[in-house]
This record gives structure tokens, C-alpha cells and sequence, in this order.
């Protein structure tokens, strides 16, 4: 779920080793295991066992009188967002796991990253059980790759958190899996795959994303993040990309792998200090240059994300002149610009917005990528300037049937506008970055902080 394109020499999440002393592979794997029961129960909590069957471990639903902690509003209902003291997971056994993916065939396989690979599976949606392919639910399974040590922080990491965490903009973990050397996890199914993939790919399984429905999704993935800083450990997610904003049937924007999610500053401290970990071109750069990691770090991880949603240009792409190498290094002097922000906007999205629309959501670009975190916005004032610039409406034409409800044009009016006078336009409004062989999209991915 998302990229993982990292170091091997990873830091351990939860496990750690005496001065000097080195843990072989085996001997990580064996604590992650023994770290699960501990983390999913403490001692002031009522503990329910809930066995997979054939399985030789059992999860735990960790229940308080309060009933978890909700965060966001909403007095307390799980659709505004809950958190537990400990996971309320399925433990799944690998014989499940293998049988729900057809062996892991690799017709199966969804993508791969640090982690290891991520394949499709189906199971009964009440009881879990594997059953045959193309019936029951749909789910996503992860396979830590054996030799990864990144993965096996990761795998603990998104245990710890995301096993904990519901919110309606979080992808939800079902389960995992904890057997020899096989370590799992088990995820919903987001049906349309990345936002990286519908901005940058060109390809007929992935057309133009209209501006309604860039900042539904971008307002989906704000809220997301507003959650996890208002809840009690203000979690930092640590790792804000396109790749890890993942969309359902209907474009529902979710955030996926917290294998870098960091527990925040408390006691009044203003950061924390940690290795850093990331990924180049969405990493703060008060935490690349001193690893001190604010809240508001993931506020610029998402400005840089706004603006890749406002350009359909990548935050770092090798194919570009050298002067426009870097996106934000780029385009940032041209955000407060009303001429110049004209020449920056996705030419895909000429006559679906506004132009005080896009000056707004440029405006509020700059802001989240300013250089001292104490001047950047809360997400919550992020949400609440996205869902203004929302209401923003073109007011010379109707919005038809095909348009969406945002008053951008649908995903398909979008790609006929491009075919129309978008790529014209493109020429007429340079200069913009030269995009790679195949459109906007880079050779590579960008790659992690080490």
C-alpha cells in the first residue's frame, strides 16, 4: 500500500537492543512477535480474545469503559474517528492468507515496495474465511519480503497504529499474520488505486482527475491528518506522498502506510528528535537538515502534494531541465502571482475552475510550505480553507450533468478538454517543466531519506 523505497538498516519500532549488541535477522522477527501481546494489552484494559481458527496466536478487542478514544468531533461516534488503547485486529494464519490469494499467483500481485509485495485476495466479509476468488470481499495482503529489515519495522509500526486507529479517511487494517518467518498484513481493498497513478500516469485505465475531484481528495486526505494531530499522541505520519493516498470505488481518499508514524511531542516539547526517515522532495526541510520532526513537518509534506494536485507536475522529476529539477523550488516563487500562477495550472483543468479558486489554493500551497513550521497552518485550518475554496464556483457556464458536484468537469469531460485545447493551451502558457517520456510522469520514483 503505497511505495516503500528505503533503507534496509531501518530503526526497530517498539524493539530495542542493548548497547552493542547486534540482532540477526531471526532474532527480529521473534521480538516483533513477543512485542505484540504487550502492546495489545494493558493492564487497565478488559482483554477479548478473538482466535483465528487454526491459528497459534490470538488477537485482542481492547475495550475501555470510555470505549477507545474518539477524536474530531462528533461526540464519540466511530464515523468521526476512534482510537483504542490496543489493536482490535484479526489474526490470520498463513494457510488463510495463501489460500485467499490463490497461492500468491502473480495475476495477484498489486505492486511492491521496501516492504515486500502486496497481493489482491478474497474473503468472507463476516467471517473472514478465504473463499474463491471473485466472491466475498476484496482485500489487499501484504508480504514482508524475508531479508527486509525496513519491512519489519514497518510491519511493527503499522501494527501499533494503524491496528488502533479508525477513521472513514485511514485505510483500515483487518489483520495480520505471524508465522516462522512470514509476517503480513491485511488491508481493504481501494479499488482505484493511488492519486500518484491518476495524476501522473497516462494510460486509458487512468484518465485526468478533475479539480472537483482533486480537492474532494485532497480535502478526504487533510481531514486524515487533522485526526491523527488532534488525537492525544499528535501521531505524525512522516511520510505525506501521493503514492500513499489511495482512493475507493467511488474516490474516497485514504491514507495508507503508517510504517514511518511517530507518536508526537509531549510535555509541551515543540518536536521530536528521530532518525530521518521519508521521502526526498516531501520530507520538511527542518527535519532533513536536523532531524527534528514538528507536527507541522507532515503540514509541508502536504503543501508539496497540494501543489503536485494544482501543477499535475511530480515534486522531483530527473527529466525536467535542471532549474525545475525540484518542484517547489520551482514553482514556489510563482504561487502568489496571479499571471504567473495561470502558466502553473494544470492545463488539464482550464475552464473547470475559478481563478480565485486557484489563487486560494495557492495561496494556501505557499503557506503549508513554509520554511519555519511555526508559521505553516494546522490541518484543521488546512480543511476548513480547502472546503471554502470548494464552495468556489465558475460562474460563466452551468455545470452540467457530466460535471461532478464541485464544479469541475468529470474525470472524462476533463480528458476531452485535453484532446480539445488542453495540450495546446500546455504550449501557448510555457514556460512549465519539460514532462519525462510518457507525460508528466518521472523515470523513478522519488526516492526515501535515508
Amino acid at each position: 500500500m503505497g511505495n516503500c523505497f528505503g533503507s534496509e538498516e531501518a530503526e526497530l519500532v517498539e524493539v530495542e537492543k542493548a548497547p552493542g549488541q547486534q540482532l540477526g535477522h531471526e532474532q527480529h522477527q521473534a521480538a516483533a512477535a513477543r512485542s505484540l501481546p504487550a502492546m495489545e494489552a494493558p493492564p487497565s484494559a478488559k482483554v477479548v480474545g478473538r482466535r483465528s481458527p487454526g491459528s497459534s496466536m490470538s488477537s485482542f478487542t481492547t475495550r475501555t469503559t470510555s470505549g477507545g478514544t474518539s477524536v474530531g468531533g462528533g461526540g464519540g461516534e466511530p464515523e468521526s474517528g476512534t482510537i483504542l488503547e490496543a489493536p482490535d485486529l484479526r489474526v490470520f494464519t498463513f494457510a488463510e492468507l495463501k489460500a485467499a490469494t490463490r497461492n500468491f499467483k502473480p495475476d495477484s500481485l498489486l505492486g511492491e515496495g521496501g516492504f515486500g509485495q502486496v497481493y489482491k485476495g478474497w474473503v468472507d466479509e463476516k467471517t473472514m474465511n478465504p473463499v474463491r476468488s471473485g466472491t466475498g470481499m476484496v482485500i489487499a495482503v501484504k508480504k514482508l519480503n524475508q531479508e527486509s529489515l525496513q519491512g519489519l519495522q514497518e510491519w511493527q509500526s503499522e501494527v501499533n497504529f494503524l491496528g488502533r486507529i479508525s477513521h472513514p479517511n485511514l485505510v483500515r487494517l483487518l489483520g495480520y499474520c505471524v508465522e516462522n518467518r512470514d509476517l503480513l498484513l491485511v488491508y481493504e481493498f481501494m479499488a482505484k488505486g493511488s492519486l500518484e497513478n491518476h495524476l501522473f500516469r497516462k494510460s486509458g485505465s487512468f484518465q485526468p482527475i478533475s479539480w472537483g475531484m482533486r480537492l474532494r481528495i485532497a480535502i478526504d486526505a487533510a481531514r486524515g491528518l487533522a485526526f491523527l494531530h488532534s488525537s492525544e499522541k499528535h501521531v505524525i505520519y512522516r511520510d505525506f506522498k501521493a503514492s500513499n493516498i489511495l482512493l475507493d470505488t467511488h474516490f474516497n481518499a485514504k491514507l495508507s502506510d503508517f510504517g514511518l508514524a511517530k507518536n508526537g511531542p509531549t510535555g509541551g516539547d515543540s518536536h521530536i528528535t528521530t532518525r530521518v526517515m521519508g521521502t526526498y522532495g516531501y520530507a520538511a526541510p527542518e527535519y532533513v537538515a536536523t532531524g527534528h520532526l514538528y507536527v507541522k513537518s507532515d503540514v509541508y509534506g502536504f503543501g508539496v502534494v497540494l501543489l503536485e494536485m494544482l501543477t499535475g507536475l511530480r515534486a522531483l522529476d530527473t527529466t525536467r531541465p535542471a532549474p525545475q529539477l525540484n518542484l517547489v523550488d520551482w514553482a514556489k516563487p510563482m504561487l502568489a502571482d496571479r499571471r504567473k500562477l495561470a502558466r502553473l495550472v494544470d492545463p488539464r483543468l482550464e475552464g473547470q475552475y475559478p481563478s480565485k479558486a486557484a489563487l486560494r489554493a495557492a495561496q494556501l500551497t505557499l503557506s503549508c510550505l513554509a520554511g519555519d513550521p511555526k508559521n505553516r497552518p494546522s490541518m484543521a485550518e488546512v480543511v476548513v480553507v480547502l472546503e471554502e475554496v470548494e464552495r468556489m464556483r465558475p460562474r460563466h457556464r452551468r455545470a452540467s450533468p457530466e460535471q461532478d458536484g464541485s464544479g469541475g468537469a468529470s474525470p472524462r469531460t476533463a480528458a476531452r478538454s485535453v484532446h480539445a485545447g488542453g495540450r495546446h493551451h500546455h504550449h501557448q502558457q510555457s514556460p512549465r517543466p519539460r514532462p519525462g517520456a510518457d507525460g508528466a510522469r518521472s523515470s523513478h520514483q522519488s526516492p526515501r531519506v535515508r
